[in-house]
């Protein structure tokens, strides 16, 4: 019914729908609907592979061995009213209760029944042995007895034939259908070999292709470290040219307010007043020369930090040229031309250097004292 196992198509549920088994087996053990399922689906992959008229075949063998294989059951009534169950086989009538279609009551096998008759709706089974009781019964319609008369001939000639030897051209019939049935299997036997070859086939195309695509992604990755660390050491020469040019504007600025101070110093105030101010400039201008020596110091160190980053960025790109390089020399890998990278500083700035000395100023004891003696002097 639903041809050769496939995982694929045969999921979860598919035999949902489906009455596969009669309620007095499911209730004999205690087991849901979802653990059949299960059960029967195994058994399914089990005899995956097997031809469709095969496993009929296969199935009618089981089948036959059941009880209640093959028998048609007709409602009927002895002589004294009581409701039973006629059922007609292969192998002969039996007579049931209602309430037990298994085991019968009374069976008549065809080799010890003489004769089998109707009239109207009485039907008459006649025994071989005279010492046994004729047995008869009445059933509900005419056509009924009619329908039992005709499956009891027919499994009558059937039984009878079963016990003759075969003829010469029912022998020839079955080995004509053994040697039908043996090729057949031969031929399955090849389209599963075929079938397996092909599997094996798209599984190992399926494996290489996703090996070559993990090669590739092997052999992009280093290319991809080498660009950013080519992108970082641009941005560290880049951060280190401007904090390069931001110290040297702080020196002049130093020098210029030292320049300031001096120019402060010698410059003779006469008033109070003027004593005042120019010692209130003399501050500002000491602290503001403080000030700068400590920014350009800063800014010394921090350019200082800048070259060290930007060595291990140029460490870290050889790294990965040298990974790429490894890549690209195996057999098996694809590979990629490797631009030159051009310089990323200029070739002076291994001298590059911050100059923090002249961003300090030197006031020496004897000058502040000259100029606290000529300042007492005007007062």
């Amino acid at each position: 019914q639903y041809g050769d196992y496939d995982p694929s198509v045969h999921k979860r549920g598919f035999l949902a729908q489906e009455e596969l088994l009669p309620k007095r087996v499911i209730n004999l053990y205690q087991m849901t609907p979802e653990m059949w399922e299960e059960r029967i689906t195994a058994w399914y992959a089990e005899h995956r592979g097997r031809a469709r008229d095969e496993a009929e075949m296969e199935y009618l063998k089981i089948a036959q061995d059941l009880e209640m294989y093959g028998v048609n059951y007709f409602a009927i009534r002895n002589k004294k009213g009581t409701e039973l169950l006629l059922g007609v086989d292969a192998l002969g009538l039996h007579i049931y209760d209602p309430e037990n279609r298994l085991t019968p009551k009374i069976s008549f096998p065809w080799n010890e029944i003489r004769n089998i008759s109707y009239s109207d709706k009485e039907f008459t089974i006649k025994p071989l042995d005279k010492k046994i009781d004729v047995f008869k019964f009445n059933s509900s319609k005419l056509r009924v007895n009619k329908l039992i008369l005709q499956l009891c001939i027919g499994n009558h000639d059937l039984f009878m034939r079963r016990r003759k030897a075969d003829s010469l051209e029912v022998q020839q019939m079955k080995a004509q259908a053994r040697e039908e049935k043996a090729r057949k299997q031969m031929e399955r036997q090849r389209l599963a070999r075929e079938k397996q070859m092909r599997e094996e086939a798209e599984r190992t195309r399926d494996e290489l292709e996703k090996r070559l695509l993990q090669m590739k992604e092997e052999a992009t990755m280093p290319n991809e470290v080498l660009m950013r660390s080519e992108e970082t050491a641009d941005l560290l020469a880049e951060k280190a040219q401007i904090t390069e040019e931001e110290a040297k504007l702080l020196a002049q600025k130093a020098a210029e307010a030292e320049q300031e101070m001096q120019r402060i110093k010698a410059t003779a105030i006469r008033t109070e007043e003027e004593k005042r101010v120019m010692e209130q400039k003399v501050l500002e201008a000491e602290v503001l020369a403080l000030k700068m020596a400590e920014e350009s110091e800063r800014r010394a160190k921090e350019a200082d930090q800048l070259k060290q980053d930007l060595q291990e960025a140029r460490e870290a790109e050889r790294r990965a040229k040298q990974k790429l390089l490894e890549i690209t020399t195996k057999p098996t890998y694809p590979t990629f031309p490797i631009n030159p990278i051009p310089a990323l500083l200029p070739p002076d700035m291994s001298s590059f250097n911050l100059i923090g000395d002249s961003l300090s100023f030197d006031f020496k004891d004897t000058d502040m004292k000259r100029l606290s003696m000529e300042i007492e002097k005007e007062k």
